[in-house]
């Protein structure tokens, strides 16, 4: 039968969704969905990732709508360092079900509980094939809106490389719960750019300055905006441009070509940035570690 509502017993182990995903097992969560590993029953029992949006996370079911029809833009994509969307689907009780490709290899996240940091020209290649990614999105007018170490999965040894995921959901939360409306931060505080405190909707340069903060965490192992509360973050940001590695990390010897692309692109002012993720990728490019 298929599903029309959803309950938690239906995110059980074994059940079958939408006539045609069978629950394995809890993948992921971020506070606004859980993720699920499925097996498709009509592809081959291929692996795919379902993801769940309750209803209780909109107000009616056109804010639902709304927000799916955000998301379908990113099945149009097509470039390795995004994850494949395959489908979007409203149910009648405004619950929304995103299903994708599974995310290869191990979440960033994770590493950098084991790692700590990464060494340069790791994190330089990290940042190029993302923008690669990310130039395809903003080319076809989609934002990310949440770039962070839970939504980059690094591939599979041997495989491809990084890669983005849940792509859309920060800006379609926007745009659906506000219509347009400035409003409170939806995103990452730790993450987000100043302008996101105020209300304002990610952008393209919201998500550089979202993948800048990762690299200057991989490189030193901290934050480069410190505070325990939302006040506190939103305060540490108003600064016209992050602290310099040195002074949060002084034991590192940091490259400083590859610390000024990265200071660009967390400058306070969204216009300081760089213009693209083409404009990022270059300064990235032109790096010389010899």
């Amino acid at each position: 039968m298929t599903t029309t509502r959803l309950s938690l017993f239906d995110l059980a182990p074994d059940k079958v969704l939408l006539d045609r995903y069978r629950i394995h097992s809890g993948h992921r969560e971020n506070g606004m969905s859980a993720a699920f590993r499925v097996h498709d029953l009509k592809h081959k029992e291929a692996e795919r990732e379902l993801q769940a949006f309750p209803a209780s996370l909109f107000e009616n079911v056109k804010q639902a709508e709304a927000f799916a029809s955000t998301l379908r833009g990113w099945s149009k994509l097509d470039s390795s360092a995004i994850l494949s969307l395959h489908d979007v689907v409203v149910l009648d009780d405004g619950a929304v079900l995103s299903i994708s490709d599974f995310p290869p290899g191990e979440g960033l996240r994770d590493l950098m509980a084991e790692r700590k940091t990464m060494p340069e020209d790791e994190v330089v290649a990290l940042g190029i094939a993302l923008l690669d990614g990310l130039e395809v999105a903003h080319d076809a007018g989609l934002i990310h809106g949440d770039i962070k170490p839970g939504t980059i999965f690094m591939g599979a040894k041997g495989g491809a490389g990084p890669v983005l995921v849940d792509g859309g959901v920060t800006p379609g939360l926007w745009a659906a719960k506000h219509l347009g409306t400035r409003t409170a931060l939806i995103g990452t505080p730790y993450y987000a750019p100043l302008e996101q405190f105020g209300g304002d909707s990610p952008d393209e340069r919201s998500d550089m300055y979202n993948l800048a903060t990762v690299m200057y965490q991989l490189i030193t192992g901290v934050m480069p905006w410190r505070g325990k509360s939302y006040i506190e973050v939103f305060q540490s940001k108003m600064q016209p441009a992050a602290p310099s590695m040195r002074s949060v990390a002084p034991s590192i010897e940091v490259n400083s070509d590859l610390e000024a692309a990265i200071a660009t692109a967390l400058r306070g002012k969204r216009m300081e940035r760089h213009e693209s993720a083409a404009a990022f990728r270059e300064a990235l490019s032109e790096i010389d570690f010899e």
